[in-house]
């Protein structure tokens, strides 16, 4: 038989529980990706329901209501409204969560309106009884015209019997469940009959909302029959909304049963010490400094492990195969090159883990609430800090995350500052100095050096982002003001299954996304470094012979010689005057031109060409090649504290991801943004870097 196929939109507001229940009806069959022309984040995931129907389920962005405020909530109007859009559902499936019913049945009666089969989900339902709350739930089904699945996400309850309404979605009945054009009779009346064929609600919709999927034309309508200025359409708006809230009020009255006698809540108490207006910041700090000692101490076994690990398959490689081009490309290429990423997935995969643990548990919001006051100060809002964490993985989809910001001034300024932030591809940079300059000692047996260093390149990060924005701030002539609102989820123990499908997600898209380049530019390099022009790399054996000193090694002097006159070697020789001052040769010249592509190729480039530089001994793993490298200007070790921690601030501040730039420019619909970034940010980078060695030398 034939399998067939449903489409299914998951609705709600935000931290209502929808991508849990998007992680248990789809697993790891999800995919992220962007909307046709716009950068609002996609996920769709596919279900098997049935033995002859799956479904595909698009997980859309969280909206409070039909009354779109921001791009994300557009997107939902749109989809709804365009019955010609291949995702537009078959199915519309709302989530709500049991403290927060009243709230979100708006969004879920005026779905009703759109008279598509509709199936309410009640969320979080083992905590009714944590709560006091009871719930009628025939009657609410009756009453709301629906069928409800009561779901617990976090222990799986409920899935089969939401899967199963999904199944039966034809015997769901699709008439809305109160008449909102009673708010203005006379002017729906004219509506209908001006346009007998079209849904009244997607006509009001349409009327009031950005979006033109409905054949009408807004110019067609007739005056003055039922046009109507804005500010008349505002105040119908709330009419509607009023009436919708009375509606609700009623039906919960009857369907939902509260006793306070029973809640054993624990949320203000908690709120009280985790938002103390003093006490807050302490804890949050607190936080942080845990996490960045977790990941230099849990992530040490795994990354020693596969850097010895790449080392051994190198060598190993190199004395199975014979002898030749291919054996060097992947002995001295590919694997160096890979290998340099690869082993910072352990401290990736941790960032990922602990933030993901932040979300789940509901103490982000408050993060985001305590600093709404401290951004401020800075001509930035408290959703502004949105962005500036979500950073830490990286700058594209924060920078994307930024539209949610009305005000164009507050997002231009976060679009702007945002990339200050130290993302996940800076982190490899950071591991690998840090583990050379600063000693792996520990202070009162617990608290790593490392660890605390790792931590103030972030803190560093986020204060340049704070600068910045007070620059641009009092230098950009743009006047505006505006609101700040967040929701405050409740406390909860994180899923498993949440942390570990965001970890595994984010984790192996920088992988691919980092191995992709990483690969191309290993073999480019590779191929660059091997071969050179000119007679002094074709007679680099008897130029050396000649001038080696006794008990030298001379297969080192060679390997040395000619890859300072390979083409890579001529490029970075040219490049060297440029950057000597801040106390980079040519190979580290070499490694941060070719970072630009995306900063974490520092590493990757590094490592393929001292894995040329030192073919002979395969078994050095990358921190050791690069901890005993020598700077043949002083004689002394090239990652010294001076050189060190020039490269960290350079890669602190210096915009050096063309990615970024790209979306920045896509936001902004400007070249003039980004180029703002580049200048800005590498010239103050190169300065600080500069400033740093001259010091410290």
């Amino acid at each position: 038989m034939k399998v067939g196929n449903i489409n299914i939109a998951l609705i709600g507001n935000p931290n209502v529980g929808k991508t849990s229940v998007f992680n248990q009806l789809t697993g790891l069959n999800q995919q992220v990706g962007n909307y046709p022309g716009i950068t609002v984040e996609k996920k769709v995931g596919v279900c098997k329901l049935a033995s002859n129907l799956k479904a595909t389920i698009l997980d859309l962005p969280g909206t409070y209501s039909l009354n779109a405020s921001s791009l994300d909530e557009n997107v939902v109007i749109e989809l709804l409204l365009n019955k010609n859009d291949k995702d537009y559902p078959d199915v519309a499936i709302v989530v709500t969560e049991v403290e927060n019913l009243k709230r979100n049945l708006l969004l879920f009666t005026q779905i009703k309106d759109l008279e598509i089969p509709t199936i309410l989900v009640i969320n979080m339902a083992d905590r009714m009884s944590y709560k006091g709350i009871s719930l009628d739930i025939p009657y609410l089904e009756k009453t709301l015209k629906t069928k409800i699945a009561l779901v617990s996400s976090r222990k799986g309850e409920g899935i089969e019997t939401l899967k199963n309404l999904i199944v039966n979605y034809k015997n769901i009945p699709t008439e809305p469940c109160l008449n909102a054009s009673e708010i203005d009779p006379v002017y729906f009346g004219n509506l209908r009959k001006a346009f007998p064929n079209q849904l009244l609600y997607k006509l009001w919709l349409v009327i009031t909302q950005d979006v033109n999927f409905v054949n009408l034309d807004r110019k067609e309508l007739p005056d003055p029959s039922f046009t109507k200025s804005k500010d008349q359409l505002k105040r119908l708006q709330h009419k509607e909304t009023i009436k919708r809230y009375q509606f609700i009020n009623d039906t919960l009255k009857i369907g939902q049963t509260v006793d306070i006698n029973q809640a054993k809540d624990l949320r203000s108490r908690l709120d009280r010490i985790l938002m103390h207006k003093v006490w807050g910041y302490f804890i949050f700090f607190f936080i942080l400094m845990l996490i960045f000692q977790s990941i230099f101490d849990w992530a040490s076994v795994p990354m020693d492990f596969i850097d010895s690990s790449f080392a051994s398959l190198a060598s190993w490689i190199e004395t199975q195969m014979p002898a030749g081009i291919l054996t060097d490309l992947i002995t001295q290429g590919v694997i160096p090159g890979i290998g340099g990423i690869i082993i910072f997935i352990p401290q990736i995969a941790f960032l990922f883990f602990f933030i993901s643990v932040l979300e789940e548990s509901g103490y982000m919001s408050r993060v985001v609430f305590i600093m709404d006051k401290l951004m401020r100060r800075f001509g930035l809002s408290g959703k502004s800090v949105v962005p500036l964490i979500s950073g830490t993985a990286c700058a594209i989809p924060a920078i994307m995350a930024t539209r949610n910001i009305e005000n164009w001034k507050e997002r231009l300024i976060s679009i702007l500052v945002t990339p200050f932030t130290t993302c996940s591809a800076r982190l490899p940079v950071y591991a690998i100095i840090i583990s050379i300059i600063v000693p792996n000692k520990r202070i009162l047996f617990l608290f790593n050096l490392q660890g605390f260093a790792l931590m103030f390149m972030y803190l560093l990060g986020f204060m340049m982002a704070l600068i910045s924005a007070w620059i641009l701030h009092k230098s950009l002539n743009i006047q505006s003001k505006t609101y700040f609102v967040i929701e405050m989820p409740n406390y909860k123990l994180p899923m498993f299954k949440n942390v570990a499908i965001n970890v595994i997600e984010k984790t192996k898209s920088f992988v691919l996304g980092a191995g992709k380049i990483i690969l191309a530019l290993s073999i480019i390099l590779w191929f660059l470094a091997s071969y050179g022009p000119g007679d002094d790399f074709q007679n680099a054996e008897k130029i050396v012979t000649s001038q080696v000193k006794p008990n030298e090694n001379i297969e080192a002097e060679i390997a040395t010689y000619k890859l300072e006159n390979s083409y890579i070697g001529k490029v970075g020789k040219a490049i060297e005057p440029v950057i000597k001052p801040l106390g980079y040769d040519w190979k580290i010249g070499i490694a941060i031109v070719s970072s630009f592509a995306a900063r974490e190729v520092f590493v990757g480039t590094l490592a393929t060409i001292y894995s040329i530089q030192d073919s002979e001994n395969q078994d050095a793993t990358v921190k050791n090649r690069l901890a005993e490298e020598i700077n043949h200007n002083t004689g002394e070790k090239l990652f010294n504290m001076a050189t060190g921690v020039s490269l960290l601030l350079f890669y602190a501040f210096a915009m050096q991801c063309m990615s970024t730039l790209a979306i920045t420019k896509k936001e902004t619909n400007s070249w003039k943004w980004p180029l703002v970034q580049l200048v800005f940010m590498s010239g103050f980078a190169y300065t600080v870097a500069l400033i740093a060695y001259q010091l410290l030398k």
